[in-house]
């Protein structure tokens, strides 16, 4: 199979996981779970790679269980997250300022600004582990290596961030405060950079073969979205309102590559 046959596939997929996903959002009201889909749609579309593809067995297998090991657990904790906190306000707002100035209903403005948004970044983020299942060789070598290290490394890291933050908000008396202890100490952002680092880990275990190299849109997306689109600066724009000290900790803290703050 060629990767055009294969990409071809699971874009089809995606869309009508999507389109059920929509349909089922425009009955409850909330579009909130779309944000565990975008992990289990990543695992979605490694698995059906998996068994479309005839690609090298052990790269294949590689491919397939970091991303299902990344999938599953990110996939999981937002849904946690949505049942403990209910629907996410920031879609609320979003939707709620489209349809006021647009005019827009409820099924329009999801449509076009959630779904029709995120399953093509989606599709992009996780090239990766879609092309570099295509090709029947060579087998893993030092770079595959040295990625699939970067991808558990980046797991656990994001693994540990989301941990950690939930223990501190679940204390009452951290409410104005700022988290800034564990990873939160040497990076405002571990979770989005151990986000990044996985799929850049994964992209460099498909950039062994000639078809994955054509997946390096999906690591720099993913990137670019965490530092300078919906991740960081959206996080950050709410931070400085809500919690005084926040602008002291962007000062002395890397704002996304771990390193030791300022005056440590």
């Amino acid at each position: 199979m060629t990767g055009l046959t294969l990409v071809a596939t699971n874009a089809a997929i995606l869309i009508v996981l999507f389109l059920i996903l929509w349909a089922i959002c425009l009955r409850t009201r909330d579009v909130t779970p779309v944000d565990s889909v975008w992990a289990l749609g990543m695992v979605v579309m490694a698995g059906s790679s998996f068994v479309q593809a005839n690609g090298d067995p052990g790269r294949k297998a590689l491919l397939f269980g970091l991303c299902a090991l990344w999938g599953l657990r990110l996939g999981g904790y937002m849904l946690w997250r949505w049942r403990d906190h209910g629907p996410d306000r920031r879609y609320q707002v979003m939707l709620g300022r489209a349809q006021e100035a647009k005019g827009w209903g409820f099924a329009k403005a999801t449509l076009i600004l959630v779904f029709a948004t995120q399953a093509p970044m989606l599709f992009v983020v996780c090239l990766p582990v879609q092309l570099g299942q295509v090709d029947a060789g060579p087998p893993v070598g030092t770079l595959g290596m040295i990625g699939a290290a970067m991808a558990l490394t980046g797991i656990v890291f994001e693994s540990v961030g989301d941990w950690q933050l939930t223990r501190f908000r679940k204390n009452p008396a951290n409410a104005s405060r700022v988290m800034d202890r564990g990873l939160w100490r040497y990076t405002r952002h571990p979770n989005y950079f151990g986000d990044a680092l996985t799929w850049w880990g994964l992209f460099a275990i498909a950039a062994e073969t000639g078809t994955g190299l054509w997946a390096l849109p999906g690591p720099l997306l993913l990137t670019w979205t965490l530092m300078k689109w919906s991740g960081a600066p959206t996080i950050e724009g709410r931070m400085k309102r809500k919690k005084p000290g926040y602008d002291d900790y962007v000062r002395r803290t890397p704002a996304f590559v771990p390193w030791f703050p300022k005056g440590a």
